[in-house]
C-alpha cells in the first residue's frame, strides 16, 4: 500500500511477484486502465519479461471478475465497519489477513475447498 498511484507501484509489485513466483514468458496480465498500467514504465516491464498486457474495456468490471471478488472479500471480511488508527496499521492487518489468512486457512470453493497455499503445493506452483 502506498500513498500514490505512479507507475512505479504496480513496476514494483509486478517485479517482486516476479521475484517469488518466476513466471514464464507469455503470462498475461490482465489489468484495469488505469495510467499507472498504461504507463510506459509498466509496459517496458512487461516487454521485458515477454508478457502480454491485457486490459479491461471501459466499464466493463467482468473483465477483472476475480480480483473484483476478492476486493469485495477483503472489504467484507476484514474492512468494513473498522477505522484504523494509522496507514501502518491497516498495511499490517491488509497483509496479514492476505498472508496468514486468505491464502493459507480460506478454503475457496473454486480451487476445490483447499486453500491458494495448497492448491499452489498440489500444482506444484511456486510459492
Amino acid at each position: 500500500m502506498a500513498d500514490h498511484m505512479k507507475a512505479s507501484l504496480v513496476t514494483d509489485a509486478l517485479r517482486m511477484a516476479c521475484f517469488k513466483r518466476k513466471p514464464a514468458a507469455g503470462l498475461l496480465v490482465h489489468s484495469d486502465r488505469g495510467s499507472q498500467y498504461a504507463s510506459n514504465l509498466f509496459r517496458k516491464l512487461l516487454r521485458e519479461k515477454g508478457f502480454t498486457q491485457s486490459m479491461s474495456r471501459s466499464g466493463d468490471c467482468w473483465d477483472n471478475a476475480p480480483a473484483e471478488s476478492f476486493f469485495g472479500t477483503l472489504k467484507t471480511e476484514l474492512i468494513a465497519d473498522r477505522v484504523y488508527d494509522s496507514r501502518q496499521e491497516a498495511v499490517q492487518a491488509i497483509f496479514e489477513y492476505i498472508e496468514v489468512f486468505y491464502n493459507r486457512q480460506r478454503k475457496h470453493s473454486s480451487i476445490g475447498y483447499m486453500t491458494p497455499a495448497q492448491f499452489d503445493k498440489q500444482c506444484k506452483i511456486p510459492a
